[in-house]
């Protein structure tokens, strides 16, 4: 991602090609005076000049001036983790600055734009004043639509229309996402079969290897999804106490049963979380504060670990390959310092009012904070 390195080029390439500075002048029409302009930056080339000096030198245009349209993924990769480094320590407007000038610098990079607006969705609250966030949220918007409009990619089409649907969840237009989202996520579409056919259609084709790899993917990721749902059971029936205690039991057993906690705990902490919630809001102190117990283990594997990532094990032995092929890679969307901000927020919540003056409580915050 350098900047616009024209001078630069023409000096390398003019050595490759072993020419002096006279030959290619002559071969150019142009005086040896011009070309040592160029090579020094103090001028450059005539607009038409650009393609018959790539056509030379056997390079596209973009090429010649050091433009890059495109990223690779690792660069991309790179890109997000310095961008969540800088808005955890840089202040707020000045990493919001450093995302707009990417994202117009490298417009026609889709999957660029798709994980910039994974970014403002996961760092828009950071901003001072609600309204800032709220055009944060609006401009990953307009980033996704673009994508939707201008990409031939089916897969990142899809992925962009999912992040649309979050982002004006978190702009309150819960209207459009129901519209946009109903037909598509009907349980009932035979759509929703279509992981068990392509496994299927791997074992037929001869491709155990593939069909392996696939199906281990989606056991661990509906393992995942489930736990997700379960925060959300939660939340959704908390009047109804003896259902939300057998979510939280059966939930608790099977993250113990496929060691969870260690494979993912930051959803796992999410879930210990709510189930927290769920127990103070009703006056169960001790088992609020068993639930924040188990919170507090799985936040302080995330914050002990001298890098946040995604990773299989014994069992889940085929997810590492799939998880380098992921946008960002194994690497955490949110740094250490965002996860400590998250926690202090979390804590804050008024159904913990019951317990928070009691001693076990206390040390819960002091250990949580000070990791």
């Amino acid at each position: 991602m350098n900047k616009l390195n024209l001078s630069e080029n023409l000096v390398r390439l003019r050595h490759q090609k072993k020419l002096t500075q006279e030959e290619l002048a002559d071969f150019m029409g142009v005086t040896k005076a011009s070309v040592s302009k160029w090579e020094k930056g103090q001028n450059t080339p005539d607009l038409l000049l650009l393609p018959q000096l790539a056509a030379f030198y056997g390079v596209t245009v973009d090429a010649l001036i050091g433009y890059e349209a495109q990223l690779s993924a690792e660069q991309i990769r790179c890109t997000y983790a310095k961008l969540c480094r800088d808005f955890a320590s840089l202040p707020f407007a000045e990493a919001v600055e450093e995302t707009r000038a990417l994202a117009h610098r490298y417009y026609a990079c889709y999957p660029f734009l798709l994980q910039l607006g994974i970014l403002y969705w996961n760092h828009y609250m950071l901003a001072a004043e609600k309204e800032e966030g709220m055009q944060l949220l609006q401009e990953a918007v307009g980033w996704c639509e673009r994508i939707l409009q201008n990409s031939s990619d089916v897969g990142l089409c899809s992925d962009a229309f999912a992040l649309k649907a979050g982002l004006n969840l978190q702009l309150g237009k819960a209207a459009e996402v129901v519209e946009a989202l109903e037909p598509a996520a009907d349980p009932c579409r035979i759509a929703g079969q279509n992981g068990s056919i392509l496994v299927q259609a791997y074992q037929m084709a001869g491709e155990a290897e593939k069909a392996k790899r696939y199906v281990q993917v989606k056991y661990y990721l509906d393992l995942v999804n489930l736990v997700g749902d379960a925060v959300l059971y939660l939340s959704l029936y908390e009047e109804k106490e003896a259902a939300c205690r057998e979510t939280v039991r059966r939930v608790r057993g099977m993250l113990e049963l496929y060691q969870l906690e260690e494979l993912h705990p930051n959803l796992s902490a999410q879930f210990h979380y709510q189930s927290a919630v769920f127990f103070a809001a009703r006056g169960k102190k001790e088992e609020a504060l068993e639930a924040l117990l188990c919170f507090e283990k799985c936040v302080g594997r995330l914050l002990r670990a001298e890098e946040v990532k995604l990773h299989g094990d014994g069992y889940f032995d085929l997810l590492d390959t799939w998880m380098e092929r992921l946008p960002l890679g194994s690497m955490a969307p949110r740094d250490r310092s965002f996860i400590i901000t998250s926690v202090r927020e979390g804590m804050a919540h008024p159904a913990f009012d019951s317990i928070r003056g009691q001693q076990e409580f206390q040390r819960l915050m002091r250990s949580l904070l000070e990791q």
